[in-house]
């Protein structure tokens, strides 16, 4: 064979090694995060009420994997705050999410009253003209006045969300004296008007945190939050509270129990 021939050859060869190897990094790296899912349920689950995750050898045999695999998965893990590593202690849970749920219309107190004591900073309130968006939605006249409030919501002390609402001023302004440091907005909304809550449309996606919004939820900027959109209407129909909520996306999970029809 001539010598330019073995060279391609040779290269070829390099070539396929090297592809090989890629392949089997991207494999590896696909399983941890497979992994890093299945771990992060049984995390959010409870499934380790001693606080400690078996150790990696453990792991990889329950789930066969490999232990640079279960290495991989945990590192995920702790680059989103919820396991750390402690020399002599092994893997433990230093982080817990709580479960927002989809399906049911609640305040926030009440949907994590299990979980601790839900507090409000209000930061902003007071009326201000509705932005041609907010209008629409609230069924008003753009530059219409309406009630705007920005609150900072913490659970047990904790920063979880940054909660910006508009209500129509006809019904907004009995909130002005209102306890809104301790009470859900929704109930304060019921017990004014004499009506019950119907229903609400919601839009859930991840954003990057701005400047403002990180700094008040005393999270990293450009952080990834989860930006719920919700309009909320009595049971007559009528739109009466639209949000826009920034939740910590490390200390909130959201769920739902959805049926399918056709």
């Amino acid at each position: 064979m001539p010598p330019s021939d073995r060279i391609r050859d040779h290269a070829g060869q390099g070539a396929t090694t090297v592809a090989a190897h890629r392949a089997r990094r991207r494999l590896r790296a696909d399983q941890a995060r497979q992994l890093a899912d299945l771990l992060r349920h049984q995390l959010l689950a409870g499934g380790f009420p001693a606080g400690t995750l078996p150790h990696e050898t453990v792991l990889a045999t329950d789930y066969r994997a490999t232990r640079n695999t279960v290495r991989q998965a945990l590192d995920l893990l702790r680059a989103e705050g919820l396991v750390d590593r402690l020399p002599g202690v092994g893997t433990v849970v230093v982080a817990q999410k709580y479960p927002h749920g989809l399906d049911r219309l609640m305040g926030l107190a009440e949907t994590l009253h299990e979980h601790g004591t839900v507090t409000n900073e209000v930061r902003t309130m007071g009326p201000a003209p509705a932005p041609a968006p907010v209008a629409e939605r609230l069924r008003v006249q753009p530059g219409t006045d309406v009630l705007y409030i920005e609150r900072l919501r913490r659970l047990n002390g904790l920063p979880l969300s940054l909660d910006l609402t508009y209500i129509p001023l006809d019904i907004g302004t009995a909130l002005l004296g209102a306890d809104l440091e301790n009470t859900d907005v929704f109930r304060l909304l019921e017990t004014i008007t004499g009506r019950r809550l119907g229903h609400a449309e919601i839009t859930l996606e991840a954003v990057n945190a701005d400047t403002h919004s990180a700094a008040v939820l005393e999270a990293p900027r450009g952080a990834a939050v989860l930006m719920l959109e919700r309009l909320t209407h009595l049971a007559d129909g009528r739109p009466v509270d639209l949000e826009f909520i920034r939740f910590r996306g490390d200390r909130i999970t959201m769920s739902g129990l959805l049926h399918r029809s056709l």
